[in-house]
C-alpha cells in the first residue's frame, strides 16, 4: 500500500511534467497541490476496495493486473467527479485526466512484473544458468504448464523444445525455442551437453511415443516424463514432478472416464466378495472397489501369501472400511456357503483362475478345467443360494477360437455363465440346474493381458534385463494385446455396473487398442532400463506349447452388437452356449476319476466347438 501511494504521488506529479514540458506554471503546481490530497484518498481507498492487496507480488500475473486496470480506471472517474463537485475540475487540464491513468499503471504493474522477475530468478538471465539443462519433447498446453512449472524449479533449465510439426519449428513458447524435430535430438543433445530428455506427448500415437524414447536411447540420454493424467487430475503431483518412462506411456492409452455417480449408487454400502482377491487383477479389483465405500469387502483367495500381502496393504490404506480376508477354495461348497451365509454379498467378482498357458497344457489339464469350470459353476450356485445379486465372471481374450487347455477351460465357462443366465429366464427347461438362481444377474468381461500382471511377460523380462540378458521371446511375430491393470479393474467396474439385463448374458469386450509385437516391447524394456540393445540380446525360443501368434477378442460367429455407452466397452453374444448341456457338462466335471491330458482336451473339443485339438498337434 506504501508503495502504490507513492505511486499515486509520482504518477500525479510526472502528469504534470509531461503536460507542461518540465516546466510547470506556478498557478498549476498550488492546482496539483490542492488536488493531490484528494487524488491519494480516492485512489488508495479504491485500492483497497478492489482487493489490491490480497494478492501476492510473488505470483502477480494477468489477473492481477486486469484489477489494477479496473482499478485505476474507476478511482480516477471518481476522482474527476469529486473535483467536478469542488469545483476544482475546471483548473485541472483534462490532459492530466488522461495522462495519470496511464502513468499509474504502468508504475503500479511494472513493480509488480520487476518484482516477480526478480523473486524468480530471471530478471538478470540467472535462471538459465542453474540446473541441468533438458530438451522437451512435444508441444502444446501441457508443454506450456510444464515449462511455467520448471521456472520455479531449480534443477532443470530448458534448453529449447523438439516437435515434428515443421509448423512450430523456430516458434518461441513461454521463453524455449522449438530447435527442430524428434530426429534431431541426438546432434542438438550433443551440440547443447543435455543429459536428459522429458517426454511430454500426451495425445500421440504408440508409435510415436516409441520413436521419441528410440530418439534418447540413439542420443544416450535419460528419458524423462510427466505424471500420469489421473495424478494430475486428482492434484496428487505436480507438472515438474518428473519421472522415468514407463511401459504405460509408450501404450498411450487414454483415461478411463467412470460413471462414478453410478458406481457409487452401486457398490456404496454394498458387501462385496472378491475370488482371487491376492493376484494382481483380483487386487486391483478390490483397490477400485473400496473407492466407492462399500459396506463390506470381503477377499477370498487359496495363496496364504497372497491374501496376507494385501491383507497387509489394505489393513494399513484403509483402516475405516470393513474387510474380512478369508482363505477358501472355489471348488469347496461347504467353504463356500459358509463364507456366503457369514458375510451376505450382494456382489461378486469372480477372477479367481488356473492362467497359465504351458502349464496348464500338460500334467494340469484336469485341474485346469475343474478349477475354471467346475469353480465357476459352484461358486455361482452358492451365490445364487445366498442372495447375490450380480455375479462378474472374469474371462480372457485367449477363450476366443482357443488352442490351448487354459484358453478352452475359460471359454466354457463363459458358456456355462450364459447357459445357466438362460436358466433364470427359462424356469420351465429341463436343464435348470437350481431354481435359486431366480434373481442373479451374470456380466462376463473379457480383456487381453494387463502389464505387470503375475506371471505375464513384462515382470519375465524385467527379471531377465536385470541379469544382464538375455531376453527371451518365443517368436519375432507374435503380437499381445495390452493394457495397465488398473484401466482394466476400473472397466470391469464400468461393465459390471452396464450389464446384467441380457437373458442370454452379454460378453463385454475391453477396447484393448492395438496388439504389440512382444519383440518391440522387449526392445523397449531394454531401452527403459538404461541399456542398450547390443548389450542385452534378445534370442528366440519358438513358441510353446498351446501358444498362438495372434490374440483375437471376438470369433467370426460372435454378434457384435452395437457400441455401449461407454467408449471403451463393448457387447458380443456368443451362439454356442445355445448347444451346451448343463446336465452333461456337470456329470463330465463330477466324475471320481482324474482325467489326463487327452482325455480332457477331447472332452473339451465336444463342448467347445471352436477349440480344436488338432490345430494343437500341429503346433
Amino acid at each position: 500500500m506504501i508503495h502504490d501511494l507513492f505511486a499515486v504521488m509520482l504518477a500525479w506529479w510526472l502528469s504534470y511534467l509531461f503536460r507542461f514540458n518540465f516546466d510547470i506554471p506556478l498557478d498549476h503546481i498550488v492546482v496539483m497541490q490542492k488536488t493531490l490530497l484528494w487524488v491519494i484518498l480516492i485512489q488508495v481507498i479504491g485500492f483497497r476496495v478492489f482487493g489490491l492487496y490480497r494478492g501476492v507480488w510473488k505470483y502477480a500475473s494477468l489477473p492481477d493486473f486486469k484489477r489494477i486496470l479496473v482499478a485505476v480506471l474507476t478511482t480516477t472517474a471518481v476522482v474527476s467527479l469529486v473535483l467536478f463537485l469542488l469545483q476544482i475540475l475546471a483548473s485541472v487540464p483534462r490532459s492530466i485526466l488522461l495522462l495519470d491513468p496511464i502513468l499509474l499503471l504502468s508504475i503500479m504493474g511494472g513493480s509488480r512484473l520487476i518484482y516477480r522477475s526478480w523473486k524468480e530468478g530471471g530478471f538478470y538471465g540467472l535462471k538459465k544458468i542453474e540446473g541441468s539443462p533438458v530438451l522437451i519433447l512435444g508441444s502444446g498446453s501441457i508443454v506450456i504448464s510444464l515449462l511455467k512449472d520448471l521456472d520455479h524449479n531449480k534443477n532443470w533449465h530448458v534448453v529449447g523444445l523438439l516437435d515434428d510439426d515443421p509448423d512450430t519449428h523456430r516458434m518461441i513458447l513461454h521463453g524455449a525455442e522449438v530447435l527442430g524435430s524428434i530426429e534431431d535430438l541426438p546432434m542438438l543433445a550433443k551440440k547443447l551437453s543435455v543429459d536428459h530428455a522429458i517426454i511430454v506427448m500426451p495425445s500421440a500415437s504408440q508409435n510415436a511415443r516409441r520413436h521419441a524414447l528410440e530418439m534418447c536411447s540413439i542420443a544416450n540420454i535419460n528419458a524423462l516424463t510427466i505424471p500420469s493424467y489421473d495424478d494430475l487430475i486428482n492434484g496428487e503431483v505436480t507438472v515438474s514432478q518428473l519421472r522415468m518412462v514407463e511401459l504405460d506411456d509408450l501404450l498411450g492409452r487414454d483415461v478411463v472416464e467412470l460413471d462414478d455417480v453410478g458406481l457409487q449408487g452401486f457398490l456404496r454400502g454394498r458387501s462385496v466378495l472378491v475370488t482371487g482377491a491376492g493376484g494382481s487383477v483380483g487386487s486391483e479389483i478390490c483397490r477400485q472397489i473400496i473407492k466407492f465405500t462399500p459396506d463390506r469387502l470381503v477377499f477370498f483367495e487359496l495363496n496364504e501369501l497372497a491374501l496376507y500381502n494385501v491383507e497387509q496393504e489394505f489393513r494399513h490404506n484403509f483402516p475405516n472400511i470393513s474387510m474380512a480376508f478369508v482363505i477358501g477354495d472355489i471348488k469347496n461348497p461347504a467353504r463356500l456357503n459358509e463364507v456366503f451365509e457369514q458375510y451376505r454379498p450382494t456382489i461378486v467378482f469372480h477372477a479367481a483362475a488356473y492362467k497359465h498357458v504351458p502349464l496348464m497344457e500338460h500334467d494340469n489339464a484336469w485341474q485346469a478345467v475343474q478349477n475354471n469350470v467346475l469353480g465357476t459353476y459352484l461358486l455361482a450356485k452358492a451365490a445364487a443360494s445366498n442372495g447375490v445379486k450380480k455375479f462378474i465372471f472374469i474371462s480372457t481374450d485367449k477363450a476366443v477360437n482357443p488352442i490351448n487347455v487354459m484358453g478352452a477351460s475359460k471359454r466354457l465357462a463363459e458358456m456355462l455363465c450364459q447357459k445357466l443366465q438362460q436358466s433364470i429366464y427359462s424356469t420351465g427347461r429341463n436343464d435348470q440346474i437350481d431354481s435359486n438362481l431366480s434373481e442373479m444377474k451374470f456380466v462376463i468381461v473379457r480383456f487381453g493381458n494387463v502389464l505387470g500382471s503375475t506371471g505375464s511377460v513384462v515382470p519375465k523380462f524385467q527379471e531377465q534385463i536385470a541379469k544382464g540378458g538375455p531376453v527371451i521371446v518365443t517368436h519375432p511375430k507374435i503380437m499381445r494385446y495390452f493394457m495397465s491393470i488398473t484401466e482394466a479393474a476400473q472397466l470391469v467396474l464400468q461393465a459390471a455396473l452396464m450389464g446384467g439385463d441380457n437373458q442370454n448374458g452379454e460378453i463385454f469386450v475391453l477396447d484393448m487398442g492395438e496388439p504389440v509385437k512382444i519383440y518391440d516391447l522387449a526392445k523397449d524394456m531394454i531401452r527403459l532400463s538404461g541399456s542398450k540393445e547390443e548389450d542385452i540380446r534378445i534370442i528366440f525360443s519358438g513358441l510353446r506349447s498351446g501358444e498362438k501368434l495372434y490374440e483375437e477378442l471376438s470369433t467370426n460367429d460372435e454378434l457384435i452388437l452395437l457400441p455401449t455407452s461407454h467408449s471403451k466397452l463393448g457387447i458380443i453374444k456368443a451362439h454356442q452356449s445355445d448347444k451346451l448341456s448343463l446336465k452333461d457338462l456337470l456329470i463330465w466335471l463330477n466324475q471320481s476319476q482324474v482325467l489326463g491330458d487327452e482325455l480332457v482336451k477331447q472332452g473339451l473339443a465336444k463342448m467347445v466347438p471352436e477349440y480344436c485339438i488338432e490345430e494343437i498337434n500341429n503346433n
